[in-house]
């Protein structure tokens, strides 16, 4: 049995650190995608005139493996990650990683820094970051036929250290993450740039997150800046329906946990006035499941919506439920964990 690594796991952070290795492979034109690479580097070889570097051609993934209380390791909704990534791909039009190559790179980044995947019982898991970046030189703007994958590791503590607990959250009416049109749903770099001033303007007035609104009206609810949104009322689990919102696989998987709670799932337009009626509402995402939502600021109008200073018994159920999925340590009745074979 592999011997684990050095580290305070209950102390790590929510945050990178190194591990023994990573998973590469690169894509030419006339020679297609190459044979798995695995490399010790930090770095990546990225010419200076590289399209990733001055016209976005970059996007990524992220999703979790966890060594489970029967021991197995498991990688969290793999099959869904594979599809978001390709049609990431897609959308940026460059060129896109096979089923088998997403597969075979998570599964083996897995294996190879196995000492860095945190025991069961320490609330610590193994982050998975699958990234492509467009490697083609040219001053026009043009898709990349050339591309570089990559998938490395790191092992993160909790999302939240002590326990899950409410944040505050800003609603910005005056910048928008992505157009109206755009690429909102997809998981690129771009919209993520876009977040970054809201954030720091909501970081000022103490808030953990910005709430956007609609791109095209702003009436309605949209996205968090790297989570979706969601709200408890009256039995029933509603969450905003948008092609400019991110189709969260953390946000899909608590749909169906919730039905099969039974609970009623609403996936439709939330007017930014519905705040107000919420029993308890909050973000969900790879990195926290669930952050539930204490507070929401309206910047502008200087409107305040509050709702607990502690976590919803609903969303404390979900969130509870899928973590146990998560580690084995209930059924996985729907088939969301690839088990790798060690």
């Amino acid at each position: 049995m592999m011997e684990l690594a050095d580290w305070e796991w209950s102390e790590l952070r929510f945050d990178y650190y190194k591990t023994d290795c990573n998973i590469r492979y690169s894509y030419a034109p006339d020679q297609g995608w190459s044979p798995m690479q695995i490399s010790t580097d930090e770095t990546l070889p990225v010419p200076l005139a590289a399209a990733c570097l001055h016209y976005g051609s970059s996007l990524f993934e992220g999703l979790k493996a966890f060594r489970g209380a029967d021991g197995r390791v498991r990688i969290f909704r793999l099959e869904e990650t594979v599809k978001r990534l390709q049609a990431s791909a897609e959308r940026l039009c460059m060129p896109v990683p096979t089923r088998e190559m997403i597969i075979e790179a998570c599964t083996e980044v897995v294996r190879r820094n196995l000492r860095h995947l945190p025991p069961y019982g320490t609330g610590a898991a193994m982050y998975l970051r699958p990234v492509e970046i467009g490697t083609s030189t040219s001053f026009g703007v043009k898709p990349s036929d050339e591309a570089l994958f990559v998938v490395f590791c790191s092992p993160v503590g909790p999302y939240f250290k002590g326990g899950i607990r409410p944040i505050q959250v800003a609603i910005d009416r005056e910048q928008d993450r992505v157009a109206a049109h755009g690429t909102g749903d997809v998981k690129i770099g771009a919209n993520y740039a876009a977040s970054l001033l809201p954030y720091r303007h909501a970081r000022a007035l103490g808030c953990a997150s910005v709430l956007f609104l609609d791109p095209k009206e702003h009436k309605y609810l949209d996205e968090c800046v790297a989570a979706n949104f969601f709200a408890i009322r009256d039995g029933k689990y509603i969450t905003p329906k948008s092609q400019t919102i991110l189709p969260s696989i953390t946000n899909k998987t608590l749909r169906q946990v919730a039905l099969d709670m039974g609970l009623e799932v609403e996936e439709r337009l939330i007017p930014v006035e519905e705040l107000s009626t919420f029993e308890e509402c909050g973000c969900c995402g790879t990195g926290a499941i669930i952050a539930p939502i204490g507070k929401i600021i309206d910047m502008q109008t200087g409107q305040e919506y509050h709702y607990t200073d502690s976590v919803g018994p609903v969303s404390y159920k979900l969130y509870q439920h899928l973590l146990d999925i998560q580690y084995g340590v209930e059924e996985d009745r729907h088939s969301w964990n690839t088990i790798v074979e060690l």
